[in-house]
């Protein structure tokens, strides 16, 4: 007896497939640039958001702060980061790109368009236009579940999707 698969069910294992593709990708494309997937990850985000606090940067990308900080740190020696104290919490620090930072993130910029070419090659503006939305709409669903989630559980803390 063949059985039906479920749409709404299946989806979700597709979503977790896709994800997991995409990182393989990006990680086997950045290290033939000699960067890491995560280093990258660092630099773009700092450049949307200059001067976030490690903490941030850690929940930002949904890394354990023990591993931004030694992610952080080779950054710093490579010259591309530097740690800044925060100028009210003696113990945090912000994070900002050096001259050589912003360079190295205008170099990935071309890899950049090339991972976005290849992986949306076979779908139109308008389908890419719509999955962003339907994308959006799924991480709204998804933190709304998690805050609801939370609050049931007497304000425990629960990481929400980013």
């Amino acid at each position: 007896m063949k059985r039906t698969l479920n749409p709404r069910r299946e989806i979700l294992f597709e979503l977790l497939d896709v994800a997991r593709a995409l990182r393989t990708y990006v990680d086997q494309r950045a290290r033939e640039h000699g960067m890491t997937r995560a280093q990258w990850a660092v630099l773009a985000r700092l450049e949307r958001d200059e001067g976030m606090m490690q903490t941030e940067m850690a929940e930002a990308l949904e890394i354990q702060p023990i591993s931004l900080v030694r992610l952080v740190d080779r950054l710093c020696e490579q010259g591309l980061v530097e740690r800044r104290p925060h100028p009210t919490d003696r113990r945090a620090n912000c994070l900002y790109l050096t001259e050589p930072g912003r360079a190295r993130l205008t170099e990935m910029v071309p890899l950049a368009r090339e991972i976005s070419a290849n992986v949306l090659a076979s779908f139109s503006e308008s389908d890419v236009l719509e999955l962003l939305s339907r994308l959006v709409s799924l991480k709204r669903n998804i933190r709304g579940a998690a805050a609801r989630r939370a609050a049931l559980a007497g304000g425990s803390e629960v990481r929400h999707a980013r």
